[in-house]
This record gives C-alpha cells, structure tokens and sequence, in this order.
C-alpha cells in the first residue's frame, strides 16, 4: 500500500499543473481534472480560434507559458516543421522546417504520417521529435535551436511514432523500428547520449519474426513509454514488439519484461491498482494487468489478468476511479474493472478512432475520425452526454489548459472554450 501510495501521490502532484507538456498531458495518463471544459460546441458555437495547420502531423498540441506547440511534417517526407501559436489569439508565431530528409522511407499505408511524435515542453525549451529523421531543442523565448540530433538509426518503415519523455535530466526517445529497437537517454542541455538500451528479446525466425524485409511491421511498435515512482525508486514501462519492458529511467537497465505474440504497439501504458496497463499490440491483441516488480523474464509469475476482445490498437485508454475505457479502431468502447480486467460494458460510438480520448470534469471526452467528438458520463452503465461535430475529424489527441480544449483536426488546431467567439488565422 505504501508503494502505492506514493506512485498515485506524485502523479496527483504532476495533475495539478494546468498546462499540457506531453502527450496525454501533465500526469502522463489523459486526466485533465476539472477545468471547466465546455459541454457542446460546432464550428460556430464555443470556438475560441481555429488556426489551419499545413501539410500532415498527428502528434498531440503541447501547450506551457501562453505558446501552443506542434509538429508537421510533408506528405512525402521530405520536410520536418515546428510551429508555435499564441496561446491567447491562435496567431502563428514560429513555423520554420527544422530537419529534411533527401530519401525519407516510404510510408506503406495512408493511416501514418511524418509528423506523428507528439513534442514535450518545459520552461523555456521544447523537445521536437521525427524518430530517426531528427530530434531537436528548440528555446521558446528566442526560437533559436540549441541542439540536434540526426544520428538515431531506425528503420521506422510505417513512419516514427513514438512521443518524447522527458524525467529529471533527460530526454527519453523510443525507437522500435524494422531493424533496430532501443531505448536512448539524451542529456537536456546537450543533446549528448546519456544512456542506451537495446530490446533483449529474441526474434524467433520459427514464428515468422526474421521476415521484417518483408513484413517489417513484426518488430516494430510505436508505443511512448510511462515512468512511475514505485516505492520511492522510478520504473520505465514501454510496450515493444514481442516483449513489455521495465527500465531504469536514470540508467536504462533493464528490471523485467513480459513476453507475448504481438507487434506495432501503439498505447501509452497506465499504472493503477498496483498494476501496469499494458496493450500487446497487433495480432491477438489484448490488454495485460502486470504486477510492477521481479527480475527477468516475469511473464509466467506476474501477470495478473488479459482481456481480449475489442481492444483497443491505437487509441491509449483512461481510467476512471476503479474502471478502465478504451476504444479500438472500430469505435468500439470498452469499460473493464482496473483491478480483475472484468467486462462492466461494451458499445459501439459510431466511426473510426485513432485519437486518444481523455478525462476532465468527469467526463470522457472522445474524438473520432469523422469529426464527431463524443462526450460519456463514465459508470458502470454506458452513458453518452453529447455529440458535437466540426468540419474535419481527429487523428491527433486533444489537449487541455485552463478552460479550454484544443483539438487538433487533419487541417485546422481548435480552441474549444464555453462562450468564445471565433477568430479564424490562416
């Protein structure tokens, strides 16, 4: 119970701040507290601004010191782009390409892009991540770079994906590609490798593994990782191909691993009732219960429940008191007890969904494709409050500050707030 207490009275600490620095926001798991946030809005009800975005870029809006931050990148690859609005008016402030790529890998499909690898903020820096086409720290006083990297090898073969992490000194970057699949620490200030860790699991060419030349999906994943403090001491949790790990974030040493069938991973892993989240990925997909904890090898000893059906691929899920939602690709919602992974309810919302839905004012708020975002009241029951609609729908997660929700459509960034009057930037 002690160890427990802690980790949920660190993450409570990080859930009172008002901003959005990361993908899934401050506390690392889609809450968003009680801003206020408003129950309806169209395209011409409660828009605060709408701001287009050019080219491609499903990375999540971070948002800290009144500047809204996102990444983009072209449709052929070749260009990599960070932008910055006024918090206040939607006005674009900085839009300048960042890294290029003369020969960017193709992308294989039409769901990803280039630009998918939601940024992280802090006070007077953002982190801008492409995978392996480039990393880079961007100060958000004077715009000036201080530092890049362009030497992270990784076959990313559906386009990168992973987000930045940022702990302590370091920003942590997840690269599980076709070829290569590590874990890398930078130094804040420097940019300079501070740690590295290859995945340990072995790649069994009976179970059809070794084909990555033509399927490489296989090895990859996509998944962003989740750090918690447990009994005083901060575990690193990222699901990866075949294997879920635990990590020393300070070090990179490997703790302990789970073992399943599964590639291309896409969730951010949750921490509650004592237990890791964790989605296995693509194949038989499922969602595990894990006690933190053991050396090694711990499947067999630490996996406290599985759930299979309709889980979700892309989407992360969220937690309310002790129930669990996720949505898969299909719309289809699931409602699990956190503590035995035992079905409360399921129900299909109607489209398709890859945006990660989030918590606030005790509602969950879920984006789809279509450009509907539905609004439940979470329970025991399914219970939908409302449907709202704009033009375009979402493959980037909303984001959160203060009164205001940010959506970020395949064309344009929201800002969602009661009683706001439109302002349109080109």
């Amino acid at each position: 119970m002690k160890k427990l207490a802690m980790a949920v009275l660190i993450m409570a600490a990080v859930a009172a701040r008002a901003d959005w620095p990361e993908f899934r926001g401050p506390s690392c798991d889609g809450q968003a507290g009680n801003p206020g946030l408003p129950l309806t809005w169209s395209e011409t009800e409660n828009i605060k601004w709408k701001t287009e975005i050019p080219h491609r870029g499903w990375a999540t809006p971070v948002i800290l010191g009144g500047q809204v931050w996102v990444a983009n990148a072209t449709l052929d690859g070749h260009d990599f782009y960070a932008m910055c609005l006024d918090e206040a008016t939607g006005k674009l402030l900085f839009n300048e390409k960042i890294f290029h790529c003369e020969n960017p890998e193709p992308l294989g499909n039409a769901v990803n892009g280039y630009g998918s690898c939601s940024p992280a903020i802090e006070p007077g820096r953002v982190y801008m991540h492409f995978g392996s086409y480039g990393t880079s720290c961007i100060d958000t006083k004077t715009f000036k770079t201080l530092w890049q990297r362009t030497d992270l090898p990784c076959r990313h073969y559906r386009g990168p994906s992973s987000s930045v992490v940022l702990f302590e000194n370091l920003v942590i970057l997840t690269l599980d590609g076709a070829d290569q699949q590590y874990q890398i620490a930078l130094d804040k200030q420097t940019g300079k490798t501070v740690w590295k860790t290859n995945r340990s699991v072995k790649f069994n060419d009976a179970e059809g593994f070794q084909k990555f030349a033509k399927d490489g999906d296989l090895r990859k994943a996509h998944s962003t990782p989740l750090i918690v403090n447990i009994g005083g001491e901060p575990q690193l949790f990222v699901p990866g191909a075949k294997a879920a790990y635990a990590y020393d974030p300070r070090t990179g040493r490997e703790l302990w691993q789970v073992q399943h069938k599964c590639w291309s991973a896409a969730p951010r892993p949750l921490f509650s009732h004592g237990l890791v989240l964790l989605i296995t990925g693509s194949g038989k997909t499922e969602i595990w219960g894990v006690k933190p904890g053991g050396k090694g090898d711990v499947t067999d000893t630490h996996v406290a429940w599985k759930w299979e059906k309709s889980t979700a691929k892309t989407a992360s899920p969220v937690i309310v008191d002790d129930l669990l939602y996720m949505v898969n690709d299909d719309s289809t919602v699931t409602c699990l007890e956190v503590a035995t992974g035992q079905l409360v309810w399921r129900e299909r919302i109607g489209g398709n969904v890859a945006a990660s839905p989030i918590v606030a004012d005790g509602r969950i708020y879920l984006p789809n494709q279509q450009g509907k975002t539905f609004i439940l009241k979470p329970g025991r029951t399914f219970a939908p409050i409302a449907t709202n609609t704009l033009d375009i729908g979402c493959m980037a997660s909303p984001a959160v500050d203060g009164k205001s929700l940010f959506l970020r459509t395949k064309t344009h960034l929201y800002r969602i707030e009661a009683a706001g009057k439109r302002a349109e930037q080109k």
